[in-house]
């Protein structure tokens, strides 16, 4: 009798080899998945807030994530964590946010030149500075929506960037109206398609460019959870997707009841459910993964490239 598992027709779609362009690198994508390690130079950041605002812990934690294995830093020195003032009416000027980021990212450049070093900013301001100074890549959480210079300064610095689906801004996000499951994959994939084509209309080559679906961002439990389960389906964008899931609280909520909690657990304790997490964003076509732990990522990464490879070699 003949298998009746699923034929490649069935199957979803998948990551291919390609390249990211960054300002000066061209990072191979999809043979192996790449570790975007996190470096929170802030106070007040859902997850590790103010352990690493001094610049010298900061220096420290980010050779170390290196060290662990990750491909590349993100520095970010404005929480935007929800209930957060970013977007609209910040609280972390750019000169405050450059303040606390500059020194780190030339400190890193200095110990391991050949660092690869995305900025977590939604601001013109701080991204031009950043890549002055050797950053490779912005990382806009606002998909290019908060700042209206961000697009022309991305186009004229030729670096890489990540465009990240954002609904609404921070202070809105306990209050949005809920999203029915079927609604929220359509509603991603809209929205990045839009950005890729006003970024691309701005000048910024496709290559340069990464999508983030913004897992969190505007999206409220389970409703990443829908966006999760059909994720492979935003690669019929064209371009390779970066997955934020480590630590997020919609992982909290399943365990919840392990832990006697009423509907959530501390970020320091969803550990197990960010690889969890994260083994599925690559199993379903994520080609870079963004993380505050490396080691326990690089592990998981390469057991999932290793199941990617045997059901779709590269």
């Amino acid at each position: 009798m003949e298998p009746t598992g699923s034929t490649e027709s069935t199957r979803p779609l998948h990551r291919v080899l390609t390249t990211w362009r960054t300002r000066t690198r061209m990072l191979e994508l999809g043979r192996r998945t790449l570790i975007m390690g996190v470096v929170n130079i802030t106070p007040d950041s859902f997850s590790d807030g103010g352990l690493y605002l001094d610049v010298e812990r900061a220096i420290e934690h980010a050779l170390q994530l290196l060290d662990e294995g990750a491909d590349i830093l993100d520095l970010g020195a404005e929480s935007t964590r929800p209930g957060s003032r970013a977007g609209k009416d910040p609280a972390v000027s750019a000169e405050d946010e450059l303040a606390r980021l500059l020194p780190v990212l030339e400190a890193i450049l200095k110990a391991r030149p050949d660092t690869v070093i995305s900025v977590d900013t939604y601001k013109s301001v701080t991204a031009r500075a950043a890549v002055a100074a050797g950053a490779e890549i912005v990382n806009d959480v606002s998909g290019f929506l908060w700042d209206p210079e961000m697009t022309a300064a991305c186009a004229e610095l030729g670096c890489g960037v990540v465009l990240m689906h954002t609904r609404g801004t921070p202070e809105e996000w306990r209050t949005q109206a809920r999203l029915e499951g079927a609604a929220v994959l359509p509603l991603v994939q809209n929205g990045l398609a839009a950005t890729l084509e006003s970024a691309q209309a701005a000048g910024i080559a496709a290559e340069a460019i990464v999508l983030d679906p913004g897992y969190g961002f505007g999206k409220r439990l389970g409703e990443n959870y829908a966006l999760l389960a059909r994720q492979a389906e935003l690669l019929v964008l064209g371009r390779p997707l970066l997955v934020g899931l480590s630590r997020k609280s919609f992982l909290g909520h399943p365990m919840a009841s392990l832990y006697g909690a009423p509907g959530q657990i501390p970020a320091g304790s969803r550990e197990t459910a960010s690889v969890a997490a994260l083994t599925a964003g690559i199993l379903l076509g994520a080609s870079i993964v963004r993380v505050h732990l490396v080691r326990p990522a690089v592990e998981a990464a390469r057991v999932a490239d290793a199941i990617y490879a045997a059901w779709r070699p590269i």
